[in-house]
C-alpha cells in the first residue's frame, strides 16, 4: 500500500483487490496471454502479461509501470505516445473479449490519467468512453472496477470533466440502479464527487443537460428516482445555476416522482417542488407560467383515487395552480378551460381532502376575478373586419392541433391518457383572450354529468352567471345551446343548486344582451300581452348606468326575448314532470318573482295557460299560481295593484289573468275576492250549481274559506262592517256557505257570518261620512265598470263547458275499459 501511494495510485477508492482470491493459486494460461504475441509498444511485453493476469496483484504491478511511462511521455511532451498508449489501453484491454483484460485495461486507464494530472483533460474523451462502455458489462466486478477507475479520472481532471458531464450523468443514472450493492456503493461516491465538481464550477453547461435529464427522469426504477431528484436538489441550489428557466421541461417528470412508493423520495421530491416554488415567488416575472399551466392542470386530476401518492401529487399542483393564478394573473385565462376541468370537481370533495378542496376553491375564486368586462370585446371581428361572417365551426371550442398534440413531450411517459386538458385558443397572440367557447363547453359538461357533486354544480352556475355579467355579448352566442340542460337542472334535488339556476336563467331573461330584433312571441299574441319593459340600451351598446358588477342583482323589470321562451318551456317542464310543480313548483316562481318583475311572471304564464291543451295540467296550474299570489310575501306588491283596480294596467292585468284562472273556479272566485269584484263573485257563485261538484272542488272550497280568515283578506272581513256598500259581499260568503257540507270550514265561515252586524247599528250620526263612503263607494264600482264583465262570464262559462267535455271524454273511456 505504502508502494501504491508512492507511484500516485493512492487516488484509488478502495484498497484491497478481489475479495476471496487465493493469490498463492497456480494460474491457468489464458487465451489472453497470446496476446503478448502482438505489438503493443511502447507497452512492454511485461506489462501486458501482467495486464492480462488473473492476479489484481500483478494487474496492480502492471499500472506502476504505465504510470511511469506515460510521467515519460509527459516530460517528452510526446502526446502522440500518450494516446497511443491510452488507445491501446482502451481497445486491446478495456474493450476486450476477456474479462481480466477488461480489467487490466480500466485500472492501467486509471494509471493513465494520474500520470498526467493536470494534463488529463486534453485526453478525457478516450479515457472516459471505454470506461463508461464497461458500465454496462454483465459481470458486477468489472462494473466496480469501472467505478473505480472512473472515480481517479474524474478526481484528477476536477472540473475539465464537465465537458463531458452529460456521458457521465448518462453512465452513473444506471449504476444508481445496479442490483449489486458494492456499485451502487461506489457510485455513490463517485456520484458525490462530481456533484462537489458542479458546485465549484461556473462553467456548467445546463442547455445541454436539460434535454438528458428530462429523458431520465421518467424512469420508474427507486434508485434512478432517487439519483435524479438529488441532482435536481443539487442544481437548483447553486446560484450560477438558473435551473427555474428549464422547470417546464421537467416538472411534469417531478410530479411523476411525488407519486413514488419510496416515502425519502416523496419527501425529497416535496422539497425540490418547494424551493422551486419559493423561486418562483421571488422572481415570477421571469417564470414560464404558460408553458407550465397544463402540466398542472394535468396533475390536478386524479386518474386512481386508490392510490394515496395521487392524493399529494393531486394537492401539490393544486398548491402550485393556486399560486399560479396569483401570480400569472390574465396570462393563464387561455387556459382557463383546462383549469376548470380540474379545479370545479374538487370543490366537492369531503373533509378527506380538505386541504385539496380550499386549493381549489382558492384557484377557482381568483380566476373567476380574472375575467374583466373587457372581455366582451370581439377581437377576432376588430381584426377580420370585413371578411365575412364567422365560419360555422367557430362556434365550438377552439383546439390547437389535433388530439396528438396536446401533451407536452413528456406525455409518453406519463401515460395519462384519460385526463381532460386544453390547450391555449390564442397562444400565437401576443394580447391575452379569453377562450370562452372552452369554457363554456367543460361548465356545459359538468351539468350534464349526472355524477357531478352539489358543490360542483353550484361553482358551474355561479360561472355562468359571472361569465353573462362580464361577457353577455359573447355568451348569448351560447344561450341556445345552455338553455335545455338549464331548465333541466332545475329539477336538482338542491334548493341552493336550483336557486343558483335561476339567477342564471333570470339574468339570460333580463339582460339587454340577449334582445334580438325580432319580434317576441309577446308581441303577436292574439290577447296582446304587453310586458313591462324598461328602456334599456340596444345589443352590443353599454348601459348608461354603467355595467353590472358581479355583485350586483339581476332583478330588473327588463325583458329581452328569452324571457317568453323561459316562461313557455318552465311551464312544459311542470306539464311532464307533476313532482316537480308539486314539490318545487311554488319554491321556483317565487324565487323568480324575486329575480324578476312579478306581474310579468303572472301574466305571461296567465297568457301561455290561456292556450293550454292539457286542461288538468292548467286548472292545476292555476291552481298553485293561485296560491302563490295569495300568500307569498313576494307577490305583496302585486296583490296591492290589484286590490281596486283604478289603473288601465291593474284592469288588463286582472283581464289577462281572470281568462286563465276561469280554469279553475274556486280561484277564479278568489281572484274576484282579491279584485274586490264582489257582484261577479257572486254571479260566478251562482254558475257552480251547474258544475260538476267534486270532493277535490269542496277541498278548494275549504282552502279558500280558510285564506278568507288570513291576515290577506282582513281587508274583506272589514268590509263587512260596511253592509249597505257591500252586499254582494255578504251574499257571496253565504253562496260558498251552501257551497260546503257539514264542515269545519262551514263552521268557520257560519261563525263569521254570524257576526256581520246590522246595517241599522252601522250607521253613523255624522250623515256627510255615510255620504262620503257611499260617494267612495259609487266611485269603486265605476271603475270596475270599465271592465266588461259580461264577457268574462261568458268566458267562463266556455273553458267550463270545455272541462266538462274533457272529463266526459275521460268517463267514457274508463267505461269503455
Amino acid at each position: 500500500l505504502a508502494d501504491l501511494a508512492k507511484c500516485g495510485l493512492g487516488h484509488r477508492l478502495y484498497d484491497g483487490g478481489e475479495l476471496g482470491v487465493n493469490r498463492e493459486a497456480p494460474r491457468h494460461v489464458s487465451s489472453a496471454n497470446m496476446n503478448t504475441e502482438k505489438d503493443f509498444s511502447p507497452l512492454t511485453p511485461n506489462i501486458v502479461r501482467a495486464l492480462n493476469d488473473k492476479l489484481y496483484e500483478k494487474r496492480k504491478v502492471a499500472a506502476l509501470e504505465i504510470e511511469k511511462l506515460v510521467r515519460e511521455f509527459v516530460a517528452q511532451n510526446n502526446s502522440t505516445q500518450i494516446r497511443h498508449v491510452i488507445q491501446i489501453l482502451a481497445s486491446e484491454f478495456a474493450l476486450s473479449q476477456h474479462p481480466h483484460s477488461r480489467k487490466g485495461g480500466l485500472i492501467g486507464l486509471a494509471a493513465c490519467s494520474i500520470a498526467l494530472g493536470k494534463d488529463s483533460g486534453l485526453y478525457l474523451k478516450e479515457l472516459i468512453e471505454p470506461v463508461l462502455t464497461c458500465f454496462n458489462d454483465s459481470d458486477s466486478r468489472l462494473r466496480y472496477y469501472a467505478c473505480e477507475a472512473l472515480y481517479n479520472i474524474v478526481k484528477v481532471a476536477r472540473g475539465a470533466v464537465l465537458p463531458h458531464f452529460n456521458l457521465l450523468f448518462d453512465g452513473l443514472s444506471k449504476l444508481a440502479a445496479d442490483p449489486d450493492p458494492n456499485v451502487k456503493s461506489g457510485s455513490e461516491l463517485l456520484d458525490r464527487l462530481l456533484k462537489d465538481i458542479v458546485t465549484e464550477s461556473n462553467t456548467f453547461d445546463l442547455v445541454a443537460f436539460v434535454p438528458l435529464l428530462r429523458e431520465r427522469i421518467y424512469s420508474n426504477n427507486q434508485y434512478a428516482r432517487q439519483f435524479i431528484i438529488s441532482w435536481i436538489h443539487v442544481l437548483e441550489s447553486v446560484p450560477d445555476i438558473h435551473l427555474l428557466d428549464y422547470l417546464p421541461e421537467i416538472l411534469d417528470g417531478l410530479f411523476q416522482i411525488l407519486g413514488d412508493n419510496s416515502k425519502e423520495i416523496r419527501r425529497t421530491c416535496e422539497v425540490v417542488l418547494g424551493e422551486f416554488l419559493k423561486e418562483i415567488k421571488k422572481t415570477p416575472s421571469s417564470v414560464k407560467f404558460a408553458e407550465m399551466a397544463n402540466i398542472l392542470v394535468i396533475h390536478c386530476q386524479v386518474a386512481d383515487e386508490t392510490k394515496l401518492t395521487n392524493d399529494l401529487i393531486q394537492l401539490t399542483a393544486m398548491t402550485w395552480m393556486r399560486e399560479f393564478i396569483q401570480l400569472a394573473g390574465r396570462v393563464v385565462l387561455p387556459y382557463s378551460s383546462g383549469i376548470l376541468t380540474a379545479v370545479l370537481p374538487c370543490l366537492s370533495y369531503d373533509d378527506r381532502k380538505k386541504n385539496t378542496k380550499e386549493a381549489a376553491s382558492a384557484c377557482n375564486h381568483s380566476l373567476m376575478k380574472l375575467i374583466t368586462l373587457e372581455d366582451d370585446e370581439d377581437i377576432e371581428e376588430e381584426r377580420s373586419g370585413s371578411t365575412g361572417s364567422p365560419s360555422a365551426g367557430e362556434g365550438r371550442p377552439k383546439m390547437e392541433g389535433d388530439s396528438n398534440d396536446m401533451l407536452n413531450a413528456s406525455q409518453e411517459s406519463v401515460g395519462l391518457s384519460n385526463i381532460s386538458f386544453f390547450t391555449p385558443a390564442s397562444s400565437d397572440r401576443p394580447q391575452v383572450t379569453l377562450d370562452l367557447d372552452g369554457i363554456v363547453q367543460v361548465l356545459d359538461r359538468h351539468l350534464h354529468d349526472s355524477s357531478t357533486g352539489m358543490m360542483t354544480r353550484i361553482a358551474v352556475l355561479k360561472w355562468l352567471y359571472h361569465l353573462y355579467i362580464k361577457t353577455p355579448r359573447k355568451m348569448f352566442r351560447h344561450t341556445d345551446s345552455l338553455f335545455p340542460i338549464l331548465l333541466k337542472t332545475l329539477s336538482d334535488e338542491s334548493d341552493e343548486v336550483i336557486l343558483k339556476d335561476l339567477e342564471v336563467l333570470a339574468e339570460i331573461a333580463s339582460s339587454p344582451a340577449g334582445q334580438t330584433d325580432q319580434a317576441s312571441s309577446c308581441d303577436i299574441i292574439e290577447n296582446k300581452l304587453v310586458l313591462k319593459v324598461q328602456e334599456g340600451p340596444k345589443p352590443g351598446q353599454q348601459s348608461s348606468t354603467g355595467p353590472k358588477t358581479m355583485d350586483s342583482s339581476p332583478s330588473t323589470p327588463s325583458m329581452n326575448s328569452y324571457f317568453y321562451k323561459f316562461m313557455i318551456n318552465l311551464l312544459k317542464r311542470f306539464s311532464m314532470e307533476r313532482k316537480l310543480l308539486e314539490n318545487r313548483g311554488a319554491f321556483i316562481i317565487r324565487q323568480l318573482c324575486l329575480l324578476l318583475h312579478a306581474e310579468n311572471i303572472f301574466h305571461s304564464m296567465a297568457d301561455i295557460l290561456l292556450k293550454e291543451e292539457d286542461l288538468k295540467f292548467a286548472s292545476t296550474m292555476v291552481q298553485t299560481l293561485n296560491t302563490i299570489l295569495l300568500t307569498s310575501a313576494e307577490l305583496f306588491q302585486l296583490r296591492n295593484q290589484l286590490k281596486d283596480l283604478h289603473t288601465q294596467e291593474s284592469r288588463a292585468l286582472f283581464c289577462c289573468l281572470y281568462r286563465s284562472w276561469c280554469h279553475n273556479p274556486v280561484a277564479t272566485v278568489s281572484l274576484c275576492f282579491l279584485t274586490q269584484n264582489y257582484k261577479h263573485a257572486y254571479d260566478l257563485i251562482q254558475k257552480f250549481g251547474n258544475l260538476e261538484v267534486t270532493v277535490d272542488f269542496l277541498m278548494e272550497v275549504d282552502k279558500l274559506v280558510q285564506l278568507i280568515e288570513s291576515p290577506i283578506f282582513t281587508y274583506l272581513r272589514l268590509q263587512l262592517l260596511d253592509v249597505e256598500n257591500n252586499p254582494y259581499l255578504i251574499k257571496a260568503l253565504y253562496g260558498l256557505l251552501m257551497l260546503l257540507p257539514q264542515s269545519q270550514a262551514f263552521q268557520l265561515l257560519s261563525h263569521r257570518l254570524k257576526c256581520v252586524p246590522n246595517p241599522e247599528l252601522m250607521r253613523t250620526v255624522d250623515e256627510s261620512k255615510y255620504m262620503d263612503s257611499k260617494k267612495q263607494a259609487v266611485c269603486k264600482r265605476s271603475s270596475h265598470i270599465q271592465v266588461d264583465y259580461n264577457e268574462l262570464l261568458q268566458h267562463f262559462d266556455r273553458v267550463q263547458s270545455k272541462h266538462l267535455e274533457v272529463r266526459h271524454q275521460r268517463s267514457a273511456r274508463v267505461i269503455q275499459k
